[in-house]
């Protein structure tokens, strides 16, 4: 054995310089080149074998209502169908709720949403199957339906019970402060919009147990529910995901129901199955982020220091409690952001609606709460004539301070951080000029207006369900000195793989190139925690460094005995391990002389993460490890004739610690920035007045594009490690760089402020589209925004009648115009094979294209 691999550079070149791409480095994502080239594989990109099954479901179509009856006879006789499953089919359990009960897999009587799985369809094809589920025939008893936050409120409808968190008599500072604001906010939620639908693919094993091949966050849970549904042990079901092509929380708990159905009916006919979500159905049937409609009273002194705060935070949730519980706490445990309440009351609503069940998303509720901060903030700054800036250094935290829930303010450098930014990007200036900018364009009645906002971010790093603060690793090293890695988190685009390999490569000083790292699975690294909560790197990396660390010490205690020095002398460096100034010996043959005396190369490892507690009783604790930092700068220009803006400079400084990837860093800060704008700016979910979605596909929902980035972007890593013993030194980056995206909002508020000489808090709403915009303009301008016009009272009785279309009309309906025939093709010489060899031979020419020729 040997030959040494022409992947690796020989040890005779890695003796002379130092290993390559150490922590600290930008080495590129492990799947780059894959990415760039197509040639990664997702799960339905996998070669699946002949005779593999396939699954589609049928809908419900109200919002909420009683199945009277389903025939399903035409979908049973429709061509390719082998099976249609519904509830009394299923085998064992069948509710899949992730935290608590009310997720059934299938509607056994009452449907809750539109979109909800009435039966599935079991086909030789992808198309066959959703050909089949159109032929169903259903009855339904219409239900009241609640779908709004404001109902949910008024009914006391809740998923789950209220929530509070106090500290001192809020209700006292408020009465004893100077001056009392009030506002409101309402922000809508986000679509995950990630690349990649939900899909799954299961495969049977000869043993009767199921591998699972899945998109998830979440695999020891999609292991579980589908082990539940089909009635095995969880030792028999195997799930694997090498990586997704985008999750933001979408795929933590909303990937699990397509691979419990994929494994029930696998089990069924033991054979392979597959199921894939089509855009439009993926959207119409998966959660989104949490709607919310947010209320606060805050007292202030003359300065517009906060004396005490009362807040209410009312979370749509949908029919189920999915994660909402811990989704609105962490809105609660953020409404502070940056800023000390000295006395505050905080309260949490889960409001339930006949809507699909609404889902983590990266910032898992803490966006809603920061937000309402960061408005609260304005309101409090325009209200007193005061810059923005300065009321929130005015309330932002010190050192030994502490939150509303009691944890302790330490390390905290968000002064420094946003300090730094304001005179790197010569805030005070650009303030004074924008001023200056803004009075010019009134006098001479421009409709340019420009706004400026810097905000911060404090965030906090941990699960709020302390459980889940654990991770695992396995680690091999082979003999030619190649080591494979295997941990607990899931890829899915955001560098988490090679930055584990960093941290295994770092701990041996050798190359990176010689780390693997394989596809997260259940059966190396069992009860895993989902990558979510910023924690990937984190819990998964120490895990790792501890199994790195165990080899390593076998190996120092038998070269020590070998070589006869002590254990302080043998140094890993350089590829290399010196033993004292005896000897010195590539990594590959101190491996292999390791192995050869019988030392154990492989070891798991395990990381729980230290200090954090919280008492949900008394509403208090440390429920984090340790805060995110960061801050943006964003100036903006609105035409207050249309709405429109542009983002015209955005400079990001953002707090990592001691950074493990500075290029992965990076690209994630960029990333999440983008993100928190579309939401806040541009991505609109609308539903029509019957639950349904009304902004169900690419066309009728805008997410941002490389024409939406600022004009002039800056980002930079502030260079301090983290004080907490995480790994390396290092922060979390995954979520917090989304609420940068605060700054384009707040300055698009600033700018619309202008038009009241910034001395009135605009009601601009989330997101800030033109169209929001321009209302805030006209609200400041004091111009109604319903045109007053003489109305054809006749047209608009003939158009408001109750009709079946869910929407109300506010256009004059097209007149009917008969269309002529379609002509009958030319016959072609040769046949054409399709699974619609009907509508090849007579394709309906009045379409935009015919139907596709392959699958």
């Amino acid at each position: 054995m040997s030959h040494q691999s022409s992947l690796f550079d020989s040890y005779s070149i890695r003796r002379v310089r130092p290993p390559k791409n150490k922590i600290g480095t930008s080495a590129k994502h492990d799947s780059a080149i894959s990415h760039v080239m197509g040639t990664a594989t997702y799960v339905d990109d996998m070669l699946k074998p002949q005779g593999t099954l396939h699954l589609a479901v049928g809908k419900s179509k109200h919002a909420h209502a009683r199945v009277l009856s389903m025939d399903l006879n035409a979908v049973k006789a429709a061509d390719g169908v082998v099976d249609v499953l519904s509830f009394k089919d299923l085998p064992a359990k069948t509710d899949i709720g992730a935290v608590f009960d009310g997720e059934p897999l299938m509607v056994d009587e009452i449907t809750e949403y539109v979109g909800q799985t009435l039966f599935a369809v079991v086909a030789t094809s992808h198309r066959a199957a959703k050909q089949a589920v159109l032929q169903a025939i259903v009855e339904y008893e219409t239900l009241p339906s609640v779908l709004t936050i404001d109902e949910a409120l008024e009914k006391d409808y809740f998923v789950r019970p209220t929530h509070t968190m106090q500290r001192g008599d809020a209700q006292v500072a408020l009465e004893n402060a100077p001056l009392r604001i009030k506002g409101h906010i309402h922000m809508l939620g986000q679509e995950h919009f990630y690349l990649e639908g939900q899909v799954s693919y299961v495969v049977p094993c000869d043993d009767g147990g199921l591998e699972v091949y899945t998109s998830s966050q979440h695999p020891s849970e999609v292991q579980q529910l589908v082990a539940e549904v089909v009635d095995l042990p969880f030792h028999a079901v195997n799930t694997i995901v090498r990586r997704m092509g985008g999750g933001f929380g979408g795929k933590e708990t909303q990937a699990a129901a397509w691979a419990c159905l994929c494994g029930i009916v696998a089990k069924r006919h033991n054979v392979p199955v597959s199921m894939r979500l089509d855009r439009q159905d993926d959207m119409v049937v998966t959660g989104k982020r949490h709607e919310f409609a947010n209320r606060y009273e805050v007292g202030v002194n003359e300065s517009g220091q906060v004396l005490g705060v009362d807040m209410q935070l009312a979370g749509l949730c949908g029919y189920a409690p999915d994660l909402s519980d811990a989704i609105v706490d962490r809105a609660m445990f953020h409404c502070d952001n940056a800023y000390h309440y000295p006395a505050a009351h905080v309260a949490g609503h889960r409001c339930k609606t006949h809507t699909v069940s609404n889902t983590a998303f990266r910032g898992f509720g803490g966006p809603q709460g920061l937000l309402t901060a960061e408005y609260m903030m304005d309101d409090i700054a325009y209200t007193l004539g005061i810059d923005p800036l300065q009321v929130r250094l005015t309330n932002l935290y010190q050192n030994g301070q502490s939150t509303h829930y009691g944890q302790p303010i330490e390390h905290f450098d968000l002064a420094t951080i946003i300090n730094t930014l304001a005179e790197d990007c010569e805030y005070d200036k650009r303030r004074q000029q924008i001023i200056k900018v803004n009075q010019q364009a009134e006098a001479e009645g421009s409709d340019k207006r420009l706004g400026l906002a810097l905000t911060p971010v404090k965030f906090g790093i941990s699960f709020t369900v302390q459980t889940l603060n654990q991770g695992g690793a396995l680690v091999h090293i082979y003999t030619d000195g190649s080591i494979h890695l295997n941990h607990g988190g899931t890829e899915m685009g955001q560098g988490l793989y090679i930055k584990i390999a960093q941290i295994v490569a770092n701990e041996f000083d050798v190359d990176l190139d010689t780390v693997k790292v394989s596809a997260t699975r259940t059966d190396k690294v069992p009860n895993t925690s989902p990558t979510a909560a910023s924690s990937g790197t984190d819990i998964n990396g120490k895990a790792a460094q501890n199994a790195c660390i165990t080899i390593k010490g076998r190996i120092i205690e038998f070269a020590a005995e070998h070589f006869k020095v002590a254990e302080s002398d043998i140094r890993f460096e350089r590829n290399h391990v010196y033993i004292g100034d005896k000897e010195d010996l590539t990594f590959a043959e101190m491996v292999l002389l390791a192995y050869q005396h019988r030392i154990s190369l492989s070891s798991t490892g395990y990381y729980k993460t230290p200090k954090i507690f919280y008492d949900r009783s008394k509403a208090w604790g440390r429920p984090f490890f340790y805060f995110a930092l960061g801050a943006s700068c964003s100036e903006v220009e609105i035409d207050t004739l249309t709405g429109e803006y542009k983002v015209l400079r955005c400079d990001i400084l953002h707090d990592v610690g001691q950074s493990i990837n500075p290029a992965i860093d990076i690209g994630q800060i960029e990333g999440g920035f983008i993100q928190g704008m579309g939401w806040l700016t541009a991505e609109e979910l609308t539903w029509d007045k019957k639950g349904n979605l009304a902004s169900n596909s690419a066309a009728n929902y805008k997410i941002p594009t490389a024409h939406d980035l600022p004009k002039q972007w800056q980002v930079k890593l502030f260079d301090r490690k983290n004080e907490e013993q995480t790994i390396y030194n290092s922060k979390a980056v995954g979520e917090p760089p989304l609420m940068l995206a605060a700054s384009v909002w707040c300055a698009i508020n600033n700018a619309v402020a202008s038009l009241g000489d910034y001395k009135k808090n605009p009601e601009l709403t989330m997101p800030a589209t033109p169209e929001a915009v321009l209302k805030a303009v006209m609200r400041m301008q004091g111009v109604p925004w319903e045109i007053n016009a003489k109305v054809d009272m006749a047209t608009v009785d003939s158009l408001t009648t109750e009709d079946d279309s869910g929407i109300d009309d506010d256009r004059v309906m097209p007149q009917q115009v008969p269309h002529a025939k379609d002509n009958k093709p030319l016959e072609v010489e040769g046949q054409l094979a399709d699974a619609q060899p009907d509508a090849v031979e007579h394709p309906n020419v009045s379409t935009a294209r015919g139907p596709a020729h392959s699958e």
